[in-house]
C-alpha cells in the first residue's frame, strides 16, 4: 500500500546522514542559551518576512534585521552548523517532493525558479 511506502521512507529519512546531522547540530546549538534565543528570533523574523512576501507587502526593515541576524549567526560555529544542517535537510525534502511530483505531473511553477 501506498501509505505503507511513505512510512518506510519517513524510516529512511530519519535513519539519513542529513536528518541525524541536523538533529545533532540542533541540540548543540539549542543548548546555548544565547545561541538559541538568537536562533528563535531569526525564525520569528524569518516568518514575519515570508508572510509579508507572500502579501505582497515586503517590509525592508524586517529584512534587514534578518539579514543583520543571519550573518551575526554565521559567527556562531553551533548556529552556522545548525543553519547548514537544516538547509541541507530541506534540499533533501525538496528533490523528493520534485519527484512525487513529477510522478503525478504536478506543475510546480514558481517552486521551480
Amino acid at each position: 500500500m501506498l501509505l505503507d511506502d511513505a512510512k518506510i521512507l519517513a524510516d529512511k529519512l530519519k535513519a539519513s546522514e542529513e536528518y541525524i546531522t541536523y538533529r545533532e547540530t540542533k541540540e548543540r546549538a539549542y543548548a546555548q542559551p544565547a545561541t538559541a534565543a538568537l536562533l528563535d528570533e531569526f525564525y520569528a523574523l524569518r516568518m514575519k518576512a515570508q508572510a509579508a512576501s507572500v502579501a505582497g507587502t515586503p517590509d525592508a526593515d524586517v529584512n534587514e534585521k534578518l539579514q543583520k541576524l543571519g550573518e551575526l549567526l554565521q559567527f556562531d560555529a553551533a548556529a552556522a552548523e545548525y543553519l547548514l544542517a537544516e538547509y541541507r535537510l530541506n534540499a533533501l525534502l525538496g528533490d523528493i517532493y520534485k519527484i512525487l511530483a513529477k510522478a503525478v505531473d504536478l506543475d510546480l511553477g514558481a517552486l521551480e525558479a
